[in-house]
């Protein structure tokens, strides 16, 4: 008999030591990716530069497009969209790769799922404060506002373990879902306003605000780190009931799939 979404959360938390070998794994993982590399950290933030050196070149220079502090702006719409993007599309086939630790060891595959989502943080957290190192040097400063990044991140990290899930368990039924995920993941980053103004982005698609949660999470961080503003808790809403929608998705699959990944991979 399935056990009910209730019962899976009940039972996952049953064990009192998850919360610290969820952080472990996190750390162990975050070494493993940068610092047996003789740059380590400094990885994590080539692609961001030159994501930005790029469009910096494309947009505001040669197009004389963009908006004020346009370094800035596209530099923070890349490390939010990244994140996303590394911890959906990164962990399509997580259930392969992190095989052994849940055949060989006790560990629940949620606490894998939330060991890699965690690791990504950290990098995502590295690439945010070398941001707020350079906000100074493009005249930006910050305030009080500072603290709504707490319910922003949240947020975030749930919409990411979400497609992570989600993503993940749809690959054991079709392997197709890693080219799938290229094709959207694509669509997603012009329909999002990454390297545009939130002023054109409203005007040209104002009805993808609320369609789309990234949309709303980087206009409001830049709200918060760009131009001294409150969220919008309207906005912000949507994204929450998002993201919860689709975690309780990612969750009800790996209820049902994940118990046969072994046989499927």
């Amino acid at each position: 008999m399935a056990l009910s979404l209730g019962d899976y959360a009940k039972g996952w938390f049953k064990h009192t030591n998850k919360a610290e070998r969820i952080w472990l794994m996190a750390k162990i993982e975050f070494k493993l990716r940068y610092y047996e590399n003789k740059m380590g950290l400094l990885w994590a933030l080539m692609k961001p530069i030159s994501d930005v050196i790029v469009y910096y070149i494309a947009f505001a220079l040669i197009l004389k497009v963009g908006s004020p502090h346009y370094v800035a702006f596209v530099f923070l719409g890349l490390i939010i969209f990244n994140y996303f993007g590394e911890c959906a599309g990164g962990t399509i086939q997580i259930l392969q790769t992190k095989r052994y630790l849940y055949e060989y060891t006790n560990m629940d595959k949620l606490e894998i799922y939330l060991s890699v989502i965690l690791s990504n943080f950290i990098g995502f957290l590295f690439n945010l404060i070398i941001f707020l190192i350079y906000c100074p040097f493009d005249g930006l400063s910050f305030d009080y506002h500072i603290i709504y990044l707490l319910p922003l991140f949240f947020t975030l990290i749930i919409l990411a373990l979400a497609f992570s899930l989600i993503l993940s368990n749809l690959y054991l039924w079709a392997k197709d879902i890693s080219q799938i995920w290229a094709i959207f993941a694509s669509v997603l980053f012009w329909l999002s306003p990454v390297i545009y103004a939130a002023d054109k982005f409203h005007t040209s698609l104002p009805w993808l605000e609320y369609l789309n949660p990234l949309s709303g999470l980087m206009m409001n961080a830049r709200s918060i780190l760009m131009y001294h503003a409150a969220v919008d808790w309207k906005l912000m809403g949507f994204d929450f009931i998002y993201a919860l929608f689709f975690l309780l998705i990612g969750i009800s699959l790996l209820k049902n799939l994940g118990p046969t990944a072994s046989e499927k991979l």
